[in-house]
């Protein structure tokens, strides 16, 4: 947290003087924020939201709403004014990139922002490169336009593994076969720990076809003994059917999709 100095003495500079030169972690900007919700001064709304997260007391902890930011200050003559892209002393751009709506600041434009108005947030990858899925609520990739399963806001929810907000995390997203979201490194890191099933409504994420061949092949060479040749009922986790099967030790297969991916439900002999 800082308090803004005194501006210095009005001098008119070049548009573009000390462009990627000032920022943070998160951005390269030309101007920190005034956080309306504490009165504090912030390179911006993450530098604010870790610092608000972190507070002893979880009372205080909060996060910014990026549209109530009245006022920034420059970072070239510490001139605190109402948000706009150009300074009103210095006269230097105090982000390439300038989003009036989400009081949005970047100098570094290779990043492709845009403004998505049914997000109503700004967004990275160039306006060409995604659409907007209105019942899923969020930008994707266009190659996803009429090839994913849609889930009514399903980007307005937590990550299943790290359970950070989706809706406007930095991170790269990956949908699902469900429809269901999380972060991208998260699903790699779930795939490294051969966890195959989505967290949320255990359908498989993969395709597992080469397992489960090879699952058929371990079970046909271990007959089960006689005491256990019996049958049980078993709800499949990616069809959503029931059936009776062939207790096996090793894996229930789904007669109707194929998939081990089952629960048992009744039958055979409980313990």
């Amino acid at each position: 947290m800082e308090n803004s100095g005194s501006p210095a003495p009005r001098t008119q500079k070049p548009r573009d003087f000390g462009k990627s030169e000032y920022g943070c972690n998160h951005y390269r900007r030309r101007c920190r924020i005034r956080a309306p919700c504490c009165d504090q001064i912030f390179p911006c709304r993450h530098c604010h939201n870790e610092a608000a997260s972190s507070l002893s007391n979880p009372k205080d902890r909060h996060e910014i709403v990026r549209q109530d930011v009245k006022q920034v200050v420059c970072s070239i003559c510490d001139t605190e004014q109402e948000v706009a892209q150009l300074c009103a002393n210095c006269g230097v751009s105090m982000g390439e990139y300038f989003c009036d709506i989400c009081k949005f600041f970047d100098d570094d434009t290779n990043k492709g922002q845009f403004h998505c108005n049914e997000c109503g947030i700004c967004r990275v990858g160039g306006r060409d490169n995604f659409f907007h899925c209105q019942k899923c609520g969020s930008c994707y990739g266009v190659d996803l336009r009429d090839n994913h399963l849609c889930v009514e806001n399903s980007m307005k929810n937590h990550c299943p593994v790290c359970y950070e907000y989706l809706f406007d995390s930095v991170k790269g997203t990956s949908i699902m076969n469900c429809g269901h979201t999380m972060h991208t490194d998260c699903f790699i890191e779930m795939h490294s720990q051969n966890q195959y099933r989505c967290p949320l409504c255990s359908k498989t994420l993969l395709n597992m076809t080469r397992f489960w061949n090879m699952l058929d092949e371990e079970i046909a060479a271990t007959p089960m003994p006689e005491e256990y040749q019996y049958e049980v009922t078993i709800l499949c986790n990616d069809c959503v059917k029931t059936c009776n099967v062939s207790f096996h030790i090793l894996g229930l297969k789904c007669t109707n999709c194929s998939s081990y991916n089952t629960r048992r439900i009744s039958g055979g002999v409980q313990y």
